[in-house]
């Protein structure tokens, strides 16, 4: 699953102890393991390497350019949703034929910019794909491509109507979602903008959502594109690609999600013979890739006694919560959590909510931050934990830093990447002048002239 694990009672990534990390650099921090994202990479690839696809990994997920650069080194492209991502990606090495941008709400200056992608060569050109979402962005896309002289490739993303996903915050394949049109209305605008000259559709895109832990959603809503795809055809349009997007589980618990293979062993036999008729396949995974290869460690500052309802209930105060990991907060997302230090026979033989193990207490892991839901986890078992003791919350690696925030005047944490017996600093902590710079040296040019009334 990963390269995560204790040795004599201490947690190590690959051959560091993370206290030596934490020493190092200070808290909160989060950790990545370069051999957990090289494994992953090459298991996804290596699942779907029959059908030949380009496989894009979704930069919202790990957008740090250390990250990207590891899995481009891999052979792997970039899925981008705006303009500061497809600098990232661009920042990291990434071919512009190697990247597709999706998103629902592009503006006119990232539409242009991703038109006029400087190359190696010196020249600029359009990157690989434009996923667009909707008839107006699809109208602006063809304008700005016009204007520009220039021709882009984009692809319809289509709502197969297939409902799939973790939580209804992460279904995004349905009539109620705002991402993508419908299977109708796609038809439609086949009909109307395919053969467009400065935009022509060549592609179809669907995203069923995200932490689908079966491969059946695929199969049904595959069906469903690929009638849209010989619909096309029989009206003189040509379908040359289809994007799956991705949405692919991971383990946040040991066991949940499938391997790579299995969800393989459905989607390959569907595309197989359309793929050996010139169809190309792109993928769109993130966190089957990057969630594992995380973890984010968080020191203990107080342990609080509380009473709720005449009972007596532990609070562990960290200096992570909702402003560094999001995900508890805003999904009720579960995330192993462990000391990274513990006496025998208290290392976890797996992560799960409801370790049997001997000498656990529950309390609730919580943050700094001024919100009663500010937590890390509720109810938890957990070892006993004093002032100063070192946690690990497992499973960080995908949307944890790129959903961190500055909430309540909090600084962004550091990142760590971790490789064999070394680690490198990969984003150093922000300070609080740092926090400070942007409003403190805001553009006096930039002052409002206008003049107030009476009040």
């Amino acid at each position: 699953m990963d390269y995560f694990a204790y040795t004599l009672g201490c947690l190590h990534c690959e051959g560091v102890d993370l206290a030596h990390v934490a020493q190092a650099v200070g808290t909160p921090t989060y950790v990545y393991s370069h051999a957990t994202l090289k494994l992953h990479a090459e298991r996804i690839t290596e699942a779907f390497a029959e059908l030949k696809p380009l496989i894009c990994f979704a930069v919202k997920c790990s957008p740090n350019i250390h990250v990207l650069r590891t899995l481009a080194d891999c052979g792997l492209g970039m899925d981008v949703v705006s303009g500061g991502e497809l600098a990232r990606a661009l920042a990291a090495g990434v071919h512009p034929s190697k990247i597709v941008f999706a998103g629902v709400g592009k503006t006119d200056e990232e539409i242009r910019s991703a038109l006029a992608v400087p190359h190696p060569d010196g020249t600029t050109a359009p990157i690989a794909l434009f996923n667009v979402e909707s008839q107006p962005e699809l109208q602006a896309l063809q304008s700005h491509a016009a204007n520009l002289g220039v021709q882009a490739r984009c692809a319809l993303r289509v709502n197969p109507g297939v409902k799939a996903g973790g939580h209804e915050y992460i279904v995004t394949a349905t009539s109620q979602s705002k991402f993508g049109v419908g299977l109708e209305h796609a038809r439609a605008l086949l009909a109307r903008f395919g053969n467009n000259p400065h935009a022509p559709i060549v592609g179809l895109h669907m995203h069923l959502g995200s932490s689908i832990l079966t491969p059946q959603p695929y199969a049904e809503a595959l069906r469903r594109v690929l009638a849209l795809i010989d619909h096309a055809a029989e009206s003189g349009l040509t379908i040359q690609s289809l994007d799956l997007g991705g949405g692919f589980g991971a383990d946040y618990q040991t066991g949940d999600a499938p391997a790579a293979v299995e969800y393989a062993r459905v989607i390959v036999p569907m595309l197989r013979d359309r793929v050996a008729r010139g169809l190309k396949i792109i993928l769109e995974p993130g966190r089957t890739i990057a969630a594992n290869a995380g973890v984010l460690l968080t020191r203990v500052l107080y342990v609080k006694q509380g009473h709720a309802e005449g009972e007596d209930k532990k609070f562990i105060i960290c200096d992570a919560g909702m402003q560094t990991l999001l995900r508890p907060s805003l999904y009720g997302a579960f995330h192993f959590i462990w000391p990274t230090s513990v006496v025998p026979g208290q290392e976890p033989t797996r992560r799960d909510e409801n370790l049997n193990l001997p000498g656990l207490e529950l309390a609730d892991v919580v943050g700094p931050v001024c919100e009663s839901g500010d937590f890390l986890a509720k109810g938890r078992a957990l070892p006993p934990v004093a002032r100063g003791d070192l946690l690990a919350v497992f499973t960080a690696g995908a949307y944890g830093i790129s959903m961190a925030s500055r909430y309540n005047s909090h600084p962004l944490p550091a990142e760590v990447l971790v490789h064999g017996n070394d680690f490198q600093l990969i984003r150093r902590r922000e300070t609080i002048a740092e926090l400070l710079e942007h409003e403190l040296n805001a553009n006096p040019s930039h002052e409002g002239t206008g003049k107030g009334g009476d009040m």
